[in-house]
């Protein structure tokens, strides 16, 4: 009786499982990076409405379709009178305000 290795006999098998290997080491590599990106998301969506808001002087509507993202928010606040945009998505929230005309926007901690 022949004996088959078990490449010959499971090809496909075989090959997800190198594929799901390489991408378990490369997440462990990138795990600092990956674990900032829920952040990443709100950080970017404050900062750019706010600039787009009170800086450059848009619309909501126009801001809104500016920063829109692939990724969706559960919520965007704008507070027109403190000039403060909240932006909350993938479980993270982060609050960007409006400094000044030479300043422009910056987040809050």
């Amino acid at each position: 009786m022949k004996s088959r290795n078990f490449v010959r006999r499971r090809p496909l098998l075989t090959l997800f499982l190198v594929l799901l290997a390489l991408v378990l080491g490369w997440g462990w590599q990138q795990r600092v990076a990956l674990a900032a990106f829920p952040d990443i998301l709100s950080a970017y969506t404050a900062k750019e409405y706010c600039s787009c808001r009170y800086v450059v002087g848009q619309s909501q509507a126009y801001c809104q379709g500016y920063v829109k993202q692939y990724l969706p928010l559960s919520g965007l606040v704008d507070d027109t009178e403190q000039k403060r945009v909240t932006a909350s998505g993938l479980g993270r929230s982060n609050t960007a305000a409006w400094i000044g005309s030479r300043q422009g926007c910056r987040l809050l901690p």
